[in-house]
């Protein structure tokens, strides 16, 4: 054979290998010997496998679950190019009845996407998201071994070490951070015996290239400097944390730098003068005295002119819960969801990006429909009068509280206009849930 990580050489017949396999797979099993043709990339994972502890009859543990899983995702770098391996590997996988999986630096799947059927087939072995598929876990596996040999690997039917693996065939290449050259993940295609041509296995590699061409694109070196941390949900003075520092931020700093996180690249004194004040009337002049006061609180070169811009990168909650919201980890949103954005501010732009978060916790969590995940929020001061959320509790929960809750929050609904000097807001698309003077 002229590559030893291609597991089947041209001519050869993948029915005979495949009992040539199962029956040099008992062999180690029983005597712990390796006979031929095993090859020596599998010899040693095999080997490697039966010192970890890994039995032929075990199975993949799954690890994650719902919220865990869905954060683990979120924030994980390959979360940037599952689009990329959408693209290049979905339609593959589909149509050749075949799965993309993306796995961890641990083995862990991360996502598990292709063709219905073989998904069903895939679970009956826990081939599913959140499961551990590390070789020290399940044995020769070729996600597992990938990311273990820090190499492109295909493995072919009976070359896995676990018997309920043995019908199928994958090839897997890892992923690296393009700058730091760690070990971040592996991408793999799993299936049947055609997948053991060389093809899938330069498939594979080229993918993994690609996916780390883009990541060198997407997240270019951070400079020396650490990103800043701000806190901005629940609170009506924001907190920054930066170089082991923590600055409280005043109310209308706190909109400033909110507004100005979100938009990196930066915005015109105009942009943010109309994102940041009600009155009209409000004059550039006095923008900058703010700025200048801001530049003074939060020390020399963090804040940038024409466009103004923040010369730091900045990670807000905000953004933590939209990520999370984005890959489906409603639970870890709902953790890391301590309150509205800045409840008093009446800035025009932080009252859209507060609406539009609270709407999209709102939505997840109807359709997630998970009764203490609704509770939770019903129960918090800015769900407490949400009409929809407790619909949506009483549907799944429906106790004699929860029912009268509904009943009352319908017939304030039903009542005229709301007395004079309380304004009412509609749940969820308000500026506040509690009015307190500004400063």
């Amino acid at each position: 054979m002229t590559d030893p990580w291609v597991a089947l050489e041209p001519g050869a017949d993948p029915a005979e290998r495949v009992r040539a396999l199962r029956r040099a797979h008992e062999t180690f099993t029983t005597a712990g010997t390796v006979p031929r043709p095993v090859r020596p990339v599998v010899a040693e994972s095999w080997r490697r496998s039966a010192r970890a502890g890994v039995g032929p009859d075990g199975t993949a543990n799954v690890e994650l679950t719902d919220g865990d899983l869905g954060v683990h995702r979120a924030e994980h770098p390959l979360a940037r190019v599952m689009p990329l391996f959408r693209e290049l590997m979905g339609s593959f996988a589909a149509d050749g009845e075949h799965l993309l999986a993306v796995c961890d630096a641990h083995g862990r799947l991360l996502w598990v996407e292709g063709h219905p059927a073989t998904r069903r087939l895939a679970d009956r072995m826990n081939f599913v998201p959140g499961a551990l598929w590390s070789e020290a876990a399940v044995g020769t596996n070729a996600p597992g071994t990938a990311v273990t040999l820090d190499r492109p690997v295909q493995v072919f039917a009976a070359e896995h070490f676990i018997r309920r693996v043995q019908p199928w065939t994958c090839a897997a290449a890892p992923v690296h951070d393009p700058h730091t050259g760690r070990v971040l993940g592996a991408v793999d295609i799993t299936g049947g015996d055609g997948l053991a041509h060389p093809h899938s296995l330069g498939f594979v590699r080229a993918v993994a290239r690609a996916a780390e061409s883009q990541l060198a694109l997407l997240a270019p070196p951070r400079p020396a400097r650490d990103t800043a941390l701000l806190s901005a949900l629940g609170r009506d003075e924001a907190e920054l944390r930066l170089d082991g520092r923590r600055v409280r931020l005043g109310r209308r700093h706190s909109e400033i730098l909110v507004l100005l996180a979100r938009r990196p690249e930066g915005l015109a004194g105009d942009e943010l003068l109309c994102a940041l004040y009600e009155d009209e009337a409000v004059t550039p002049v006095t923008l900058r005295a703010e700025l200048a006061r801001l530049r003074r609180l939060i020390g020399p070169g963090l804040l940038a002119s024409r466009p103004y811009r923040l010369t730091v990168p900045v990670e807000t909650d905000v953004t933590v819960v939209e990520r999370r919201l984005e890959a489906g980890a409603v639970t870890g949103a709902v953790a890391s969801y301590t309150g509205p954005l800045l409840p008093g501010s009446r800035a025009p732009g932080v009252v859209r990006l507060r609406r539009r978060l609270a709407e999209g916790m709102r939505s997840a969590l109807i359709a997630r429909r998970d009764p203490d995940l609704l509770a939770g929020w019903a129960g918090a001061p800015w769900g407490e009068d949400d009409l929809e959320v407790w619909r949506a509790l009483a549907a799944v929960r429906p106790s004699a509280s929860v029912r009268a809750r509904v009943a009352a929050l319908e017939g304030e609904l039903a009542l005229p206009a709301a007395p004079r000097g309380r304004a009412f807001t509609p749940p969820g698309h308000g500026a506040t849930y509690s009015q307190r003077p500004r400063a």
